[in-house]
């Protein structure tokens, strides 16, 4: 289960249930946020969707603990890709 709560308008903290529970801290600019959705979802929703994207390449232990969230495509290159399908 993924629970997301927002601190401020481009910072989420981002709990992860499974085996072992993990909280994340990520920042989504806002540049960054309306290249990937066009603004056709809500931030929050962008948020979770890449963790669900995440947790299909890794377990939640294996997320950074905080990072912005274009970092993902430094470690999984089609993610900005994938992310646009998963949002449609």
């Amino acid at each position: 289960m993924i629970t997301i709560k927002s601190i401020d308008d481009t910072t989420f903290e981002v709990v992860v249930e499974g085996n072992r529970t993990t909280t994340h801290r990520v920042t989504v600019p806002h540049s960054y946020y309306e290249k990937l959705t066009k603004k056709s979802v809500a931030p929050d929703v962008l948020v979770e969707r890449s963790f669900k994207f995440l947790l299909q390449r890794e377990s939640n232990t294996s997320i950074l603990r905080s990072f912005e969230l274009s970092e993902i495509s430094r470690y999984f290159p089609e993610y900005e890709k994938t992310i646009q399908i998963m949002l449609k």
